[in-house]
């Protein structure tokens, strides 16, 4: 098991930008696959953008492309979401989630954060 802790939420403008964090403790998160969902009030929790843990090989919600760039450093064991272009509907926490190994399932993730609130104006 890999312990996970998001940070870099807060509140922006529509337009604008935020890069949120989440490191990784207590396992090797080269071997992880990592992962961002959210989910907004009222909503249930969506795939936002995921990494693969062989060739970071990436993937991403439709309406993110473009957008938002996952990407890792795992030499700091951390993996990062750059959203720009930011709208009002990206509002929601976000989560981030980690699988050791593949995934095949979206509910493969077993490592999850405890979530950043991100709040886009209008």
């Amino acid at each position: 098991q890999v312990h996970l802790v998001e940070s870099g939420g807060g509140l922006v403008q529509a337009g604008g930008s935020l890069r949120l964090s989440c490191a990784a403790s207590g396992g090797t998160m080269r071997t992880y696959t990592m992962a961002w969902f959210r989910q907004a009030p009222g909503k249930e929790r969506e795939f936002v953008a995921t990494i693969i843990w062989s060739d970071s090989s990436t993937y991403y919600l439709d309406s993110v492309k473009g957008r938002f760039t996952i990407s890792r450093d795992n030499t700091k064991n951390t993996v990062y979401l750059q959203m720009n272009s930011l709208k009002p509907e990206d509002t929601a926490v976000y989560y981030c989630a980690a699988r050791r190994g593949t995934v095949v399932l979206l509910t493969d993730y077993d490592n999850w954060g405890q979530g950043t609130q991100v709040t886009v104006s209008s």
